[in-house]
């Protein structure tokens, strides 16, 4: 019972934070992606190609979420965008503390599109709000195509899932109508992204989907 209550506990003060971050991004006006999937899957490679392809069109703001090191932040300034880790040291997710933390002294208005990659793995970071406006799942063609179907919680609350390295289909055993039909099987509202980082293939309506939501949620703060 009380490590019932534990959890509990856990999720309700972080369920405060997210709520408390989520009134900070709608009063800046700024669209705030939750970028999930396992180790590997290709997310930092996809927000590569969204810097370089959005960059000249909102001004972004990238928060790396890792165990250890500065890599991933470091790929992300080589491009010219501001980018901030945050090294959980031992943690399998970002909560909304960790990216409250690592927000404190960023001027939030002029920010356009925050980014916050999380830790990678497909169970922990599921169960955790932090306050962003879309939740987006990136699996890729060199895992399971049943993913969606053993972690449904993953899939279950995300807003689009991007299936990435599409490139290694002719090389790998991957069924890409199992993948989709096991995530909207899971989420029938689930918005789909075929896509290859390598190529670029399919980065062009994955964009133009982010520009949308951007533009509308700032006329909605209107």
């Amino acid at each position: 019972m009380s490590e019932i209550k534990l959890k509990k506990d856990v999720r309700s003060r972080n369920q405060q934070q997210a709520d408390t971050n989520r009134r900070l991004f709608r009063k800046s006006g700024l669209l705030a992606l939750n970028i999930l999937g396992s180790p590997g899957s290709g997310k930092t490679s996809l927000i590569e190609q969204t810097a370089r392809r959005l960059s000249s069109k909102l001004r972004i703001l990238v928060v790396e979420g890792d165990v250890e090191t500065e890599r991933d932040a470091d790929r992300i300034r080589a491009l010219g965008i501001d980018a901030i880790q945050f090294q959980t040291h031992g943690s399998c997710h970002l909560d909304a503390m960790m990216v409250a933390q690592s927000l404190q002294e960023v001027k939030l208005d002029k920010v356009e599109l925050l980014i916050i990659e999380n830790v990678g793995n497909l169970i922990c970071p599921a169960g955790f709000d932090l306050g962003e406006d879309l939740r987006i799942v990136v699996g890729s063609t060199a895992e399971g195509a049943d993913k969606p179907i053993k972690y449904p919680e993953m899939y279950l609350h995300a807003d689009a899932c991007v299936l990435n390295k599409i490139d290694l289909l002719p090389y790998v055993d991957f069924n890409i109508e199992e993948f989709e039909a096991g995530a909207r099987q899971t989420n029938e509202k689930l918005r789909l992204f075929r896509i290859s980082c390598t190529t670029g293939s399919g980065i062009d309506p994955w964009c133009e989907y982010l520009q949308n939501s951007y533009t509308k949620q700032h006329n909605n703060m209107r």
